[in-house]
This record gives C-alpha cells, structure tokens and sequence, in this order.
C-alpha cells in the first residue's frame, strides 16, 4: 500500500499515520490496496523474481529463501507465518504458481511510516524456490535514468488488484524536484528515497496494491538490478507528483545482513 495523499486531506490523513502507524493508501483514507499505472501486461518470463504477498503487496526474491519488500506491509520484527508468498509465474491466476509461507520478517530498525523512511523489510520464508532472483543495488550508480516498476495493484486511483503483473517504464526524478513536489507537506529525505514518474504529463506510476514491489534497471551485463521499492505517492501517475520509492542501495548492508542463509 502506497501513501496517496491528498493535500486537501492532509490533516485527517496526518491523523490516520499517528492513529495506526502504518501508511495509508489510495484516493481515500482508510483504502489499503494500491497497480501499475500506464503500463502494459509483462512478458510471462521476463520477470521472474517478483512476487506477491498475502497482505496485498508485491516483493522481489532476492535470494532463494529471502523476500524484499516494504516495511509499511508486514509486521514487526520477529516470527510469523502469517504471510503467503505467491511466486513462479507472472499471472497468479496460472497453475505455476508456488505458494510458500514466510517464518520470519525482519523490519528496519528505524522504519515508523512510510513517509518518514526506512521503508524496507526481508520476509523469510519455510524453504528455498528454485527461482532466479534479483540482486539489490550495491550502490548509486544505478540510482538514475529509465526505471521499470512492476507490480499488481490498481491500473487507476481507485481500481483494484490485476491478475497478471504489469511493467511500466518511469523517468528518474531528481532529488531536488521531488522534494519541491512534496515540502513542507511531507519531508522528501534524499539519500533514503528516490522518486520516478513523468512530471509534465503524467500517467505512469505506481498504484494501490504496488507496495513493497521492485523497481528495477538493467545492470552490468544486462542484468536486472533493484533500486527501489515501491513506497508512497501522492494518488496514482498524477502531473507533478512522482512515485517514492525506498532508496537500496542505501540500506544495502543491512538489507544484506538481514538475509541470513542457513
């Protein structure tokens, strides 16, 4: 679930963070289930490494019992199998897909909303998949340019979830234009977040149901790397608004020790 905050609501929804400590989604407070906006259906093989989540959000593997994903939508720290994985195929709706439950869920020590960063998480799961995976930026280098996000929320403010995921290429937005969208309404925190989306016109973001899905680019060798994950907005592929995204390569060390193979 992504912060889709309206100006105009701002008071009740600054209200809603501090009443539930979680974000709050969609064109309406209280609407937890953010899609891809502006995209199209991903190819059923390019992407195998993205995943959902029972609570209504995406993820990425990046490793074979680990699972990437938003702060904002699990629980604490500690253990739990409350939380169903569904990967192996880019339509959930397919007879490939692989249902595995997590163990564990291990938070960002510092995350309170989504909004005020450190919006990331690892989810560990009761055994290994025989999947690819995608590896989490090491550093900034990749932090710019085309970005593709990817996920299985909402195609509009307000829709609802897809059966199959959607890809949708977003423009980097740099630091200083993001914050000048967002301030003194909320606090962009450069080095923690990254924003993507096209500011003139609009039209492609991320959406409800997207939360705690990749946002990714082509690295060395043409090999997929993440450098985002899908945070917060305000409504979905707005004019002037970009999507927010958590910031890897910044947390990349502690996402790393968080992933402990046995």
């Amino acid at each position: 679930m992504r912060v889709m905050t309206r100006i105009a609501l701002l008071a009740a929804l600054v209200a809603a963070l501090a009443a539930t400590g979680q974000a709050v989604a969609g064109p309406r407070p209280g609407d937890r289930h953010p899609e891809v906006v502006g995209g199209s259906s991903a190819p059923p093989d390019r992407y195998p490494w993205v995943v959902r989540l029972s609570v209504g959000c995406g993820g990425s593997l990046i490793a074979p019992r680990y699972v990437l994903t938003a702060a904002h939508c699990v629980p604490r720290s500690g253990r739990t199998r409350s939380i169903v994985v569904q990967a192996g195929s880019a339509d959930l709706g397919s007879s490939r897909v692989v249902r595995v439950r997590s163990t564990a869920v291990r938070r960002a020590p510092g995350f309170r909303t989504a909004t005020r960063g450190e919006d990331w998480a690892v989810v560990r799961l009761e055994r290994a998949l025989d999947l690819p995976t995608l590896r989490p930026a090491p550093d900034g280098r990749y932090d710019r340019g085309t970005l593709t996000v990817l996920g299985w929320g909402a195609t509009r403010e307000g829709g609802t979830a897809q059966r199959r995921l959607r890809a949708a290429v977003v423009p980097f937005v740099p630091d200083e234009r993001c914050a000048d969208a967002y301030e003194p309404a909320f606090r962009f925190r450069p080095g923690e977040m990254l924003c993507a989306g096209d500011l003139r016109r609009g039209g492609v973001d991320a959406c409800q149901g997207d939360s705690g899905g990749p946002l990714v680019r082509r690295g060395e060798g043409g090999r997929w790397v993440q450098v985002g994950i899908v945070s917060w907005g305000q409504g979905c592929g707005r004019r002037r608004f970009p999507g927010v995204y958590t910031q890897v390569s910044t947390f990349a060390d502690e996402i790393a020790a968080a992933i402990d193979e046995d």
